[in-house]
């Protein structure tokens, strides 16, 4: 019995060391394996010594065979713990590549790839860390190279400051959006459908003009077109209404076409062979910051005649007037834009050339609301949506002529023959402006106290109604008035008369 306990752990020893010696034949094979890019080498058992350099490197070396496995930089260090964690990643095979930036102090070609890269990137061998001073560093004032100075020795002289200019107010071009007149902001084709972004409401509910009901970018398109054909559609404001309507027969008549306003490619191609894209990109001048312009605009006109002008009240409706376009509309195509600050570039109405024929006879039809000027053979040359007369206080009828043609002039307010403005029972003088009572323009007929002038609301035109007169826009009056000469007849035809109801024109005008 003793025997056979004897053999049988003589064999239980024999197998644990065979076992054993089976073991660094695994290890071997496993530590024959190539390192992949962006591993650790690990040490043997995990024993690992670290030594810093002078230049504060982290060096790793394995305390076993006593060589270097890994140098860290000091913006990379890792402790202890975190170092057995990357390890443990790396064998669950969860750790993420990284560029195998390592140099290896016994390694020729590793510590050659390292001066040749710090040479590459510094322009010298081992530069000192960045937050450390280096004393044997070249810090002096001589390494950098000196100001350049002139022949005489002295620093170099600097450009004179421009000449302060005072900025005087132009009087207002029509044609100003042509890209062919200098001095008036630059004008470029631009895509109308690239709008700036929302600007900041503060929190507060706002809504946006251009999605109002009804407003549209073909119909803007279209008003822009029917503008350059010489029937104005009044304000350019992107809704269809009975002014868009007028002003699209009176196009057909005039340029001798059967447009229509479903006809989307007709219209395209006639944008084109009129002067292309119906926006353009303008670019506000200092001229157009500098005003001048009011704060407000009182209604009572005792506080009118106090004003030094009847000026614009903003930029943007200044501008809005000279590119024929609503305001509230134009506001809504830029939005965010800062139209006080000269350079800002803006998208406005490319309304193109403004007509040139001169005009021989006007009819002033009070049931279309509409004027119509023709030419010396009896050709319409232009149309513009008007506001004629009232109930209370007709028109004229029959034909007149013109006597005298203002621009910019002031107003008369006489109770005596004119409506009564509030508690006003005095004569009063409204100094001129396009937010006068008459406008910017004054055509006078020969009936007394009557005649076409333009208004300090364009948006109303065609939809109210004015004291008897021919009320149009600011910019479409402008343009009649450069058409006509006195003894252009004007004919009133349709409606109300003023011999229907007695009484006179509420529009007194005195020029200034």
């Amino acid at each position: 019995m003793l025997r056979l306990i004897f053999s049988l752990s003589a064999l239980a020893a024999g197998l644990v060391s065979s076992s054993a010696f089976a073991t660094p034949s695994v290890d071997g094979t496993q530590s024959a394996r190539p390192t992949e890019r962006g591993a650790l080498v690990l040490a043997q058992e995990g024993n690992i010594d670290i030594y810093y350099d002078a230049r504060g490197n982290r060096v790793l070396v394995d305390a076993d065979t006593g060589k270097v496995i890994a140098i860290q930089p000091p913006g990379s260090r890792l402790d202890r713990r975190a170092l057995r964690r990357q390890m443990r990643m790396q064998e669950l095979g969860r750790a993420q590549p990284e560029d195998d930036d390592r140099y290896y102090l016994d390694n020729s070609e590793d510590m050659a790839r390292f001066r040749r890269r710090q040479l590459e990137e510094n322009g010298r061998v081992i530069p000192p860390p960045v937050d450390e001073y280096d004393p044997n560093g070249d810090n002096s004032v001589d390494a950098y190279p000196p100001a350049p100075n002139n022949d005489e020795g002295s620093a170099s002289t600097y450009p004179e400051a421009p000449k302060s200019n005072t900025i005087k107010r132009q009087p207002l071009n029509e044609a100003s959006i042509d890209p062919e007149q200098p001095g008036q902001g630059e004008v470029l084709q631009t895509n109308p459908d690239a709008q700036p972004s929302l600007p900041s409401t503060g929190g507060k509910a706002t809504v946006d003009p251009s999605l109002s009901l009804g407003v549209r970018q073909d119909v803007a398109a279209l008003q822009v077109l029917l503008d350059r054909g010489g029937a104005s559609p009044g304000v350019i404001d992107g809704r269809f209404g009975s002014n868009v309507d007028k002003a699209l027969a009176a196009y057909n008549e005039i340029n001798g076409t059967n447009l229509k306003s479903t006809d989307a490619v007709g219209i395209q191609a006639a944008l084109a062979q009129s002067g292309g894209d119906p926006f353009a990109s303008y670019t506000i001048t200092p001229e157009d910051v500098a005003g001048p312009y009011v704060a407000s605009i009182p209604e009572d006109y005792s506080q009118k005649a106090k004003l030094d002008c009847m000026c614009y009240t903003s930029v943007t409706e200044a501008l809005a007037e000279r590119f024929h376009m609503d305001e509230t509309y134009l506001k809504s195509i830029n939005k965010g834009v800062d139209f006080n600050r000269p350079g800002t570039m803006i998208k406005v109405a490319n309304f193109g050339k403004l007509v040139s024929t001169p005009v021989a006879r006007i009819v002033a039809d009070k049931t279309k609301k509409e004027v119509y000027a023709y030419d010396g053979s009896g050709k319409l040359v232009a149309a513009y949506p008007a506001t004629i007369g009232s109930a209370d206080t007709p028109s004229p009828t029959g034909i007149h002529a013109v006597s005298r043609i203002a621009l910019d002039p002031n107003y008369t307010y006489n109770p005596n023959i004119n409506f009564k403005q509030g508690q006003n029972d005095k004569i009063l003088t409204v100094p001129p402006g396009p937010n006068g009572p008459v406008g910017s323009v004054w055509i006078a007929l020969d009936k007394p106290t009557y005649g076409i002038h333009g208004t300090p609301e364009p948006s109303k035109i065609g939809k109210t109604e004015s004291h008897g007169c021919v009320r149009l826009t600011n910019w479409d009056a402008r343009e009649l008035a450069k058409l006509v000469s006195p003894g252009v007849t004007v004919e009133f035809v349709g409606g109300s008369t003023i011999a229907d109801v007695g009484g006179t024109s509420a529009d007194e005008f005195t020029q200034q």
